[in-house]
């Protein structure tokens, strides 16, 4: 799986990639292993070479700070112990102990495969990467990862980061945005890993690019290899890493309708198993574009409401009884704005307030719909943009 695909002559000639003698390599070696073993965080995840707990904390890390994730990594290990307490958890308990960590297909993705282990290799995390790699939601970085850290393989665990010191290193003109170019940033990285500390070696370069090759605040004089480093040494460090600009989000905006009942309870709905947030819970929303145009042309900004005027305000209305069957009282002024940011999209979410009419109270709701108070909502999984609202109701306005 992890094989050197470019000879030192195919990197030279054709990516302009001069790879290092293997002096300088075990040089290299030397140095950044003394300064890990100097610098390295106590991390729970880094006490033993537990594979399962090097898996989950590698999800976990994908797109998020590691002292955000601690609690995080902490507070799931106490829940589920053992690959055989996430396979048997259900959903539902997965998706809330992740709740805030956002992604949550991961979260699905880290019970399904562990079913996956359970089925297939009897409960015991497989020790072969090209097997690894066959878990659901494993892609060639985590395996290998998992592969030099929790077996000793190795193993080069490429991603953004790990591109990005590789490329400044090197002075390596390739897009790291593009999957093609991943090739040849595994190779030099296979030339360069210490086959007797795989695992430490990758996660000295890791703590490398998180703490001094970083995106932006990079100080490339404070690195322990600045003397291997050749945009260092051309002083041609801010031409690196090579990236496509990343294309800007989608804006949309919906409605985030919070209906209460008799007893102050709110509305909210499963989201469908199927897109962003799949089986999430929220606040039943009413897309704008669909109220303004009425599907006819898209809207190309964010759209927010400080006053639903009366037709739109009959469109809201229609649509509760049309799908939700419920009569409400709806305010016509907004309790507040959210903004919400994914990776490839905006929600602008304006929020406002409804109480169901005496005729609607006695209305029986599916399983994909239920009344929650803010305080007894522990048995529900929320996307973060949901607590946002949560927290938007529950501020007090001085004005």
């Amino acid at each position: 799986m992890f094989k050197i695909k470019y000879s030192r002559e195919e990197l030279l000639t054709e990516y302009e990639i001069e790879m290092w003698e293997e002096d300088k390599i075990k040089e290299f070696q030397r140095i950044i292993l003394d300064w890990y073993d100097e610098q390295k965080i106590d991390l729970p995840w880094r006490r033993n070479q537990n594979p399962y707990y090097i898996w989950i904390s590698e999800v976990m890390l994908q797109q998020t700070r590691v002292d955000t994730v601690i609690p995080y990594f902490e507070k799931f290990i106490r829940e589920f112990p053992e690959i055989i307490d996430l396979a048997k958890a259900p959903e539902e308990k997965v998706l809330k102990m992740w709740e805030g960590l956002g992604y949550y297909s991961r979260a699905r993705n880290l019970k399904a495969a562990a079913e996956q282990i359970m089925i297939k290799h009897e409960g015991v995390f497989p020790n072969k990467p090209e097997e690894i790699i066959q878990l659901k939601g494993i892609g060639p970085y985590t395996a290998g990862a998992i592969s030099s850290m929790a077996f000793n393989l190795p193993t080069p665990a490429i991603d953004g980061n790990l591109m990005r010191v590789l490329s400044r290193l090197f002075e390596i003109d390739l897009d790291i945005s593009k999957a093609k170019n991943r090739k040849v940033f595994e190779t030099v990285a296979l030339y360069l890993i210490d086959h007797n500390r795989p695992g430490d070696f990758n996660q000295a370069l890791m703590d490398l690019g998180r703490t001094i090759c970083t995106p932006k605040n990079y100080f490339p004089e404070q690195s322990p290899v600045k003397d291997f480093n050749a945009s260092y040494l051309n002083d041609t460090w801010q031409e690196y890493p090579v990236k496509k600009a990343k294309k800007k989000p989608t804006p949309l905006s919906y409605l985030a309708l919070a209906i209460q009942n008799e007893k102050g309870e709110y509305l909210i709905e499963k989201r469908d198993e199927n897109g962003l947030l799949a089986n999430m819970w929220m606040f039943p929303l009413i897309d704008v574009e669909e109220m303004l145009t009425d599907g006819e042309w898209k809207l190309f900004e964010a759209q927010t409401f400080e006053r639903l005027e009366a037709n739109y305000k009959l469109f809201v209305e229609k649509q509760l009884k049309e799908y939700y069957n419920l009569s409400v009282s709806l305010e016509e002024q907004t309790s507040g704005v959210v903004e919400h940011v994914f990776s490839h999209r905006i929600w602008n979410l304006s929020i406002f307030e409804a109480k169901i009419d005496e005729a609607s109270i006695h209305q029986k709701l599916t399983e994909d719909y239920a009344w929650v108070s803010v305080e007894n909502s522990d048995q529900f999984a929320f996307p973060t943009v949901q607590k946002k609202l949560w927290d938007s109701l529950q501020e007090i306005t001085l004005f």
